[in-house]
């Protein structure tokens, strides 16, 4: 929901860093999947409850998420790069859940398993609809430099972050902000489906309807 009022401010921020990446040789690529390796270390973190090495993990790896973006644009923007980007960040996203379950499978289990369903809702939507705007040619002006078309929510990268810094300072209530968080994301889904739809079952223009 905050995405598109947050990302000048961030690529602003993340410009000055990207410019010394840049110059030193590191590629956006490297960038990804170094973040992502550093983001799987929040799982075992989690599992043995060292909940503030593990935030540190999450954070260092959103950071990363926003810096290989800057270090794209600076340098080359790549599908290989987007395709990379996209998969490694809903991976890394159910791996947290999955390490608040290791935590406390007595407690968490059940949430977790909701959570971790809810996040299918959310990713499907989202990739089946990028898929297919992508062969129509959809424009999306609120990320133009994105190499997927990002289909909006009540739900999206900030608002999930701020619910991994929540479980994190207050994992004994992981159960109830699991399910509030998977309530707000299935609102997201639902409405990505309906406008999905309807935006796609509008007729594509033909060629020989497009005035020349």
């Amino acid at each position: 929901m905050f995405d598109p009022k947050l990302l000048p401010a961030t690529r602003k921020i993340l410009d000055l860093p990207a410019r010394l990446l840049v110059r030193v040789g590191v590629s956006a690529d490297q960038v990804t999947i170094t973040g992502f390796i550093i983001g799987l270390l929040a799982v075992p973190f989690l599992a043995f409850e060292l909940y503030e090495l593990a935030l540190t993990a999450i954070l260092l790896n959103r950071l990363c998420d926003g810096l290989d973006g800057a270090v794209a644009r600076r340098t080359q923007l790549t599908d290989a790069g987007g395709f990379l980007d996209i998969v490694l960040d809903f991976i890394f996203y159910s791996a947290v859940v999955f390490g608040f379950l290791l935590a406390a499978p007595e407690q968490n289990a059940i949430a977790a398993g909701l959570l971790l369903v809810t996040f299918m809702g959310t990713g499907s939507t989202f990739l089946a609809f990028a898929s297919v705007a992508g062969k129509r040619g959809i424009e999306n002006p609120e990320y133009p430099n994105k190499s997927l078309h990002y289909m909006g929510g009540l739900t999206e990268g900030f608002e999930t972050v701020l619910a991994f810094v929540a479980f994190c300072l207050w994992p004994q209530h992981f159960p109830v902000l699991a399910y509030l968080f998977a309530a707000a994301c299935w609102l997201t889904a639902i409405t990505r489906i309906v406008a999905g739809y309807r935006t796609l079952k509008q007729p594509t223009a033909k060629p020989e309807d497009i005035n020349v």
